[in-house]
């Protein structure tokens, strides 16, 4: 990937304006009974007509062979290389929403979820329940409280959250909740660098409180 500095020698001012659309995931993969992609098989007309009328060219995010994740991706949309800046997911959508941030945070992206009565996971975004109800049961999150820790939960959009977690000794470095299917629990947060073990407990801590509040 070429460099930021690079970039900025080959960059001119201009008066123009770019209108960038990402499709994510639209390219698919090939299906069982015939061997084409969503892309393949469906009809395009207007995305037909857009590139017979324009200048096509491929761009690989990050590297070949590597299929990226949404911050990975989209820092390299943007020009940047994701295998040297490294930012996790949290403190992107922290700064998508503003939220207030500091050297003593430590930032998390959530998914309300829909759990049954023995605690398995029966939707993975909560039916993508309106923005107005995530902004309530951020509040209520809200008052979990931590030794030594401020929590802040902030709303995004539908479903979707972020976490702060405000105290010393708080590092990156913590695997995830998701078990990335429906049912299954939850599953514990894993510091997954030694230095995050502390992180670890925080995190499963506020999980543990945020179930006794919402329940």
């Amino acid at each position: 990937m070429i460099s930021l500095d690079d970039l900025k020698t080959l960059a001119r001012p201009a008066q123009t304006k770019i209108v960038l659309l990402v499709m994510d995931g639209v390219g698919g993969l090939p299906r069982a009974f015939d061997g084409k992609t969503e892309l393949e098989a469906a009809r395009t007309p207007n995305l037909d007509a857009l590139a017979a009328q324009g200048t096509l060219g491929l761009a690989d995010p990050v590297a070949p062979g590597i299929t990226p994740g949404s911050g990975p991706g989209h820092l390299g949309v943007f020009g940047y290389d994701p295998l040297q800046y490294r930012i996790g997911r949290g403190v992107l959508e922290a700064v998508g929403i503003d939220a207030p941030m500091g050297d003593l945070d430590l930032a998390a992206r959530g998914n309300f979820c829909s759990v049954d009565g023995q605690g398995l996971i029966t939707d993975r975004r909560a039916g993508r329940i309106p923005t107005e109800t995530c902004v309530k049961l951020c509040a209520m999150l809200e008052t979990v409280r931590i030794p030594d820790v401020q929590v802040l939960v902030k709303p995004v959009r539908e479903h979707r959250f972020v976490v702060l977690f405000r105290g010393e000794g708080l590092e990156e470095g913590l695997s995830e909740t998701d078990p990335q299917e429906i049912g299954k629990p939850p599953l514990p947060v894993r510091a997954e660098l030694q230095h995050a073990t502390r992180s670890a407990d925080v995190a499963n801590q506020f999980v543990a409180e945020a179930r006794k509040v919402l329940a």
